[in-house]
């Protein structure tokens, strides 16, 4: 430090550190310009997740539950790890450890894309091969049938299927833990070196990739699921299926592959940045002085004196009944959200007979977009109807309100089950067409009948002959099948719900309902902002987050996959074990899915109107505390800029 100060004396022209703060790492625009990026791709990596859970779900033979645990398993580490981050504030060397969480979060996304590669081809009944052509067809011996049956079950396969859900496991939990640096650190270290006027800019900046993150995560998803799984291992010919056949599976595994390199390449930066960054021109430098050094001193705790306090002041804070009412409306929402990104692509695929792709790209192009837009909107109003607690709260309420209202009518569009022999509605009699045809209880080809019945398989539609035409790519037609009416023909596919033309106005009625329930949602943060005092601030808000992921994030896939998973009329088998369900109870489904989703929302209803309430009783019975909070804010207005400037200090180094 003295020879730098000799330096600048002896020759200003040349000096070292002028030089040095013109590196673009000694920039906090750089820093919020890579901050970005990472933040984009690390949120792309969770929505890419909840885009393609169902193509996971469907190539390994996963029940909906345990895919919701999948999609939840990455706030374990998250929760776990939050209070010590909590902790060490500005202690580290704040960027790299930004960087260290997103490498993990880099090695993480490949470990996802990893069961891919360890796996054999994807293996699907009634595979056209020239060797077993005929192999779908009824059969008068089963025995046909039951070597392509167990073809699919070999010993490697096997291995890999149970070994292939704990290292998506342990992947998500891995993704958790090297996201937990990202936000907090990022955002404290630029209300730091940030000058007053451009932390909000820069701080606004980061919550619009936030929102945005996950929209391009669903549309990348959407991208990735239109090429097969096995495009690489496959020729273009070789290739079967299509986007609307119910067995077709994406390359989930290639966003991945794609997230973890963007991850590595945004980490880079992080390797580089200063732990102490010169302060923006224009800023207070305050932190320099004596007086701001001596109560940071003061604060130095230790980590167990931390551990100790934590649950004193969450206590303490929860003990507002404002801020517990906020948060509990705030967690009924999160876990509506958590279900809804994790399954309404799923939904909209069954429900509407869609495919994948196409669904994915509903809800990241169209729904989370419109939510975005309530959110900055919702804070547009807030900042020019300047509204108190009390108003917010109500803005809230009107929101949840106006959604609830607006989200009904979506429990009523929806579409009929459609006819499947021996599966809905289940009839017995459909079935003895087919009885001597021995039909292994593997087979999933669903065709559709001439008559508009759907059947399992071509073998469960006693179809005896296989015509095939070649085009651009095969086209098939099964026919002299018994169980089909009228021609006896049967065609590859389902038969859908027959009511696709029902979408639009779902889509546009769901869009609506995010568009206005997310209007709560800034003013919310603003209530709990608002009502606890200044030194519990980020404590306020790191039990708020705890709880999310306690209360929603983790439960609220799960929840949602356990409901969808009751509405199953017919589950899969593979290798003698139970794997994915292959058609549902499409009005249970409607129903429940939807029904859930109306609980939460009644939760957050209920609990803003309780917030209306309990200000409304505080405001006529105690005008007094009314005026004691305005003044309690205007003497935080008045305090020196010196002592508001330490007092950031000390709440940004324990940011959460």
């Amino acid at each position: 430090m003295g020879a730098n100060d000799l330096n600048m004396n002896s020759d200003p022209m040349r000096s070292s550190p002028p030089a040095r703060s013109r590196s673009p790492f000694n920039s906090i625009k750089f820093f919020v310009f890579c901050h970005s990026l990472l933040q984009l791709a690390q949120l792309l990596v969770s929505g890419y997740m909840k885009s393609s859970i169902s193509t996971i779900e469907r190539r390994y033979g996963l029940s909906s539950q345990k895919s919701g645990l999948l999609a939840a398993f990455n706030e374990v580490g998250n929760t776990v790890l939050i209070v010590f981050v909590s902790f060490f504030g500005s202690r580290v060397h704040r960027p790299r450890y930004i960087g260290g969480g997103a490498l993990l979060a880099c090695l993480a996304s490949l470990l996802m894309a990893l069961p891919h590669f360890l796996g054999g081809l994807y293996e699907y009944t009634d595979r056209i091969s020239s060797s077993s052509l005929n192999s779908s067809l009824c059969q008068s011996e089963s025995t046909l049938a039951t070597s392509s049956s167990n073809q699919s079950c070999s010993q490697h396969e096997s291995h890999v299927q149970d070994r292939m859900y704990p290292l998506l496991l342990l992947g998500q939990l891995l993704l958790g833990i090297g996201a937990v640096p990202i936000q907090p650190f990022g955002i404290s270290y630029i209300d730091d070196y940030a000058s007053r006027k451009n932390s909000p800019l820069y701080l606004g900046i980061l919550l619009a990739v936030t929102s945005i993150g996950p929209a391009v995560g669903f549309i990348t998803g959407s991208l990735m699921l239109r090429f097969y799984v096995d495009f690489d291992k496959l020729s273009k010919d070789q290739i079967q299926l299509n986007h609307k056949d119910l067995r077709w599976v994406g390359a989930w595994w290639l966003g991945f592959l794609l997230a973890s390199c963007l991850l590595f390449l945004t980490a880079l930066p992080y390797l580089f940045f200063p732990r102490n960054m010169p302060k923006e021109d224009g800023a207070d430098d305050v932190e320099s002085t004596p007086d701001c050094k001596q109560p940071q001193r003061h604060q130095e705790t230790s980590l167990l004196q931390f551990l100790k306090s934590f649950p004193r002041i969450a206590l303490r804070t929860l003990r507002s009944p404002i801020y517990l009412l906020v948060v509990l409306a705030q967690v009924n929402l999160a876990a509506l959200l958590a279900g809804l990104a994790t399954f309404m692509a799923k939904f909209i695929e069954r429900q509407f007979t869609q495919s994948v792709p196409f669904s994915t790209m509903m809800i990241g192009g169209v729904c989370i977009p419109l939510a975005v837009l309530g959110t900055v909107l919702g804070g547009v109003l807030m900042r020019r109807l300047n509204l108190s607690v009390s108003g917010a709260s109500k803005l809230c309420t009107a929101a949840i309100l106006l959604g609830m209202f607006s989200s009904t009518p979506l429990l009523l569009i929806g579409c009929p089950t459609q006819n499947v022999s021996g599966v809905f509605p289940e009839r017995s009699d459909m079935l003895s067409c087919s009885a001597d045809c021995r039909c292994p209880q593997e087979a999933f080809n669903p065709v559709c009948g001439s008559d508009g019945v759907e059947f399992r398989s071509p073998c469960h539609a006693g179809c005896n002959v296989i015509e095939i035409f070649f085009t651009d790519k095969p086209n098939m037609t099964y026919t002299d099948c018994r169980c089909v009416g009228g021609l006896g023909v049967a065609y590859p596919g389902t038969c859908g719900s027959g009511c696709s033309h029902l979408l639009l106005p779902f889509v546009a009625l769901l869009g609506l309902t995010a568009f206005i329930a997310s209007f709560s949602q800034t003013p919310s943060y603003m209530m709990i902002l608002r009502t606890v005092p200044t030194e519990d601030k980020s404590f306020a808000v790191g039990v708020q987050y705890m709880l999310f992921r306690v209360l929603a994030f983790m439960p609220g896939p799960v929840l949602y996959g356990s409901v969808i998973d009751t509405t199953c009329i017919l589950w899969g088998k593979k290798c003698g074990k139970q794997s994915s369900c292959q058609y549902y109870d499409l009005d249970r489904f409607r129903q429940r899915f939807l029904g859930l989703q109306v609980v939460f929302v009644c939760g957050g209803l209920l609990c803003f109107l309780l917030t209306v309430v309990v200000l409304r009783r505080r405001a006529g019975r105690q005008e007094p505390q009314q005026e004691s909070k305005r003044g309690y804010e205007m003497v935080n207005d008045q305090k020196t800029p010196e002592n508001t400037s330490c007092k950031e200090k000390e709440l940004m180094s324990i940011k959460t």
